[in-house]
């Protein structure tokens, strides 16, 4: 998918609801009042039982199996159960560690029938019983012995990762305290220091760069180190040097003919393992038994990714997957290993890098997510958590349709948390119908910095309301149309959302980004209304020169209305380029300014702006009823999870 970097830059349907069915362990009826099928599965379980509650599977994917013999008119769980109405299948608490996803076939029974659901949730989903459910793609790490200076060394065979979580918590990859003053050459880079010499594993340190006044951040790993006393040659991996010096020239013009600024961090060798407490380094130096390194001693559990994704879901035009829920359920430990190869992680922007077979073409690909779908339709996402994961939390892509992502939490993911794009230019292709409803989002972007914490692409009659989108290292929430045409998108309204501490990293976007045209019209157009922004206040040493902005309508941004939202302790609230029809009214603001960097801004539209105090802008904000009631009203419908 190509993208146009920075020279590119309200009356809609209301959307129904997904209806619940009640969440109780038992007998209970589906939505049509009928009996439900009900199975169960335990830790304690055994998969040659019967699936019922006394004598539950031991595994999700065996119940899966009696869900698709249901469908095939046999019988499970339950004495007389059958596929004509709702099928539940209850999870007990504890930790279910898969050895493969679990996949969701529109072909092969996993749908509901009939206009019934297959629901997969928490045993006691929505009352005070709920056990805590975990689907995990990670490996326990044990095994561990003193390595000397401090440092603990596991064996663990041919384990590869780029994340590990100790007690529960993320531990950081060992990094190099300083970053020598390197200078970019075709084949990679070259310094005056000595200190590259010093790498123990040069092939496997990885260069990263952080263009903190924009919204890429590279990574590439190194090939090879070679000097003397002099200085050093550092020779980079191919294709991801040759990609990333081509991207970042186009983008940003780099004055040293190379494309590159230097690298902001260098990560990944056992050298830098005693500059920092509880970092860790993974030795594959020998196929097949590769040695993780601790610095200091694993007091909890120790856990690495191994599947790179957790649950997957698909089905054709013809045969889509529906009716299906998931409830109530932890999805942790994903992993994703891809740029650690050649091809890097050469970052584009949000979810985009550029990848591909060929190492002379620039073919961009989307980050994984733990939990992926599409050609789907009427699915739920309710009351789940996604934490500890290695790229995204969950993705649908193209011809998916009356989706509820409802009540859910993503934090400490390494990507993004909610992406929604179509790879399809054919407008009937466009997901359609697709709710992200009072979702926390939070601390999101960990290891891929450029990540968005809610996007939806090329979307039709959707809606992202009353979440709280917070702690974002670039943009909060983000509506694209990156096929330039109008009528592939439209009808979407963002809410009632909080976004706040947006662009801590990378500062070329805000709160709430948008780009391109939302619509043929201002009525089938894009609406976003009464949100809160605060706090899209980038790195201090570049934001006064180059602001991100809390309400952000970027390249070529067309028929959008945004309509009382308010806006304080941003480091500016509005901007972007090249704007065309844009309407901005009723809005609450500690700043009167709006910076468009290419074209004049003659087609945006502001009524009836209303400036707050800049010393006390939410103080101000609470005396003014009208203010005050979207600062209420914005922000989760249910308590933090």
């Amino acid at each position: 998918m190509p993208w146009r970097p920075r020279t590119m830059g309200a009356a809609l349907l209301a959307l129904p609801l997904l209806a619940a069915v009640p969440a109780v362990a038992g007998e209970v009826p589906d939505r049509a009042g009928a009996p439900a099928a009900q199975l169960y599965v335990a830790p304690w379980g055994d998969d040659a039982w019967p699936g019922t509650e006394g004598r539950p599977f031991a595994t999700p994917a065996r119940a899966q199996q009696a869900v698709r013999a249901l469908a095939d008119g046999g019988e499970g769980g339950d004495e007389g159960a059958s596929a004509r109405g709702e099928v539940i299948v209850h999870l007990r608490g504890g930790t279910y560690r898969l050895d493969r996803p679990l996949d969701f076939d529109g072909t092969a029974g996993d749908s509901g029938a009939g206009g019934h659901r297959v629901v997969y949730q928490a045993y006691g989903f929505g009352t005070p019983r709920q056990e805590r459910v975990t689907l995990s793609g990670g490996r326990e790490v044990t095994g561990w012995e003193p390595a000397g200076g401090g440092l603990w060394r596991a064996e663990v065979g041919d384990l590869d990762t780029r994340q590990l979580y100790v007690d529960g918590r993320r531990a950081p990859r060992a990094a190099a305290r300083e970053v020598p003053e390197l200078h970019p050459t075709e084949a990679g880079f070259v310094t005056e220091s000595t200190a590259p010499q010093e790498w123990e594993r040069p092939g496997d340190v990885e260069l990263v760069h952080t263009f903190a006044d924009s919204y890429s951040e590279g990574r590439c790993g190194v090939a090879s180190v070679r000097g003397d006393a002099t200085g050093t040659e550092v020779v980079m991996d191919q294709p991801c040097h040759r990609r990333a010096r081509d991207i970042y020239a186009e983008l940003y013009g780099a004055d040293n003919g190379q494309g590159l600024i230097p690298p902001t961090a260098v990560e990944n060798d056992p050298s830098f393992l005693p500059e920092r407490p509880g970092s860790w380094y993974l030795d594959r130096s020998e196929p097949g038994r590769h040695v993780l390194y601790l610095n200091g001693r694993p007091r909890g559990g120790v856990v690495a990714p191994v599947l790179e994704r957790l649950v997957t879901g698909r089905g054709t035009a013809g045969e889509p997957l529906h009716d299906l829920a998931l409830r109530g359920l932890e999805f942790t430990e994903a992993g994703w290993t891809a740029p650690s190869g050649p091809d890097g992680f050469p970052h584009i922007i949000g979810t985009w890098y550029y990848t591909g077979e060929d190492p002379t073409a620039q073919e961009a690909a989307t980050m994984p997510a733990a939990l992926s779908f599409s050609g789907a339709r009427d699915l739920s996402f309710e009351g789940n958590r996604f934490t500890r994961l290695g790229a995204s939390a969950l993705e649908l892509a193209g011809r998916t349709r009356d989706i509820e992502i409802r009540a859910n939490t993503v934090e400490d993911v390494s990507g993004g948390g909610f992406h929604v794009q179509s790879a399809d230019e054919d407008p009937a292709a466009a997901p359609r119908g697709i709710e992200v409803v009072d979702n926390w989002v939070h601390h999101a972007g960990r290891d891929y910095r450029g990540s968005w914490g809610i996007l939806l692409n090329q979307t039709h009659d959707s809606l992202i309301a009353h979440n709280e989108v917070a702690h974002i290292p670039y943009s909060g929430i983000a509506h694209l149309n990156v096929a330039g045409d109008g009528t592939t998108t439209g009808g979407l309204r963002i809410t009632d959302n909080l976004v706040h501490h947006t662009n801590s990293v990378l500062i070329d976007g805000g709160g709430i980004y948008g780009n391109g045209p939302q619509g043929p019209s201002f009525e089938e157009g894009a609406l976003v209304e009464r949100n809160v922004v605060h706090h899209a206040d980038g790195p201090a040493a570049t934001a006064a020169e180059y602001p991100p902005y809390a309400l952000y309508p970027d390249d070529g941004g067309d028929m959008v209305t945004y309509r009382d939202n308010v806006l304080f302790a941003n480091q500016a609230s509005v901007g972007g380029v090249a704007p065309r029809g844009i309407r901005f009214e009723g809005t609450f603001l500690d700043d009167e300014s709006a910076y468009w960097w290419e074209g004049d801004g003659e087609q945006v539209e502001f009524a009836g702006s209303t400036r707050l105090s800049p010393l006390a802008p939410r103080a101000d904000c609470r005396a003014r009823p009208a203010c005050a009631a979207v600062l209420d009203g914005a922000g989760l419908l249910s308590p933090r999870r």
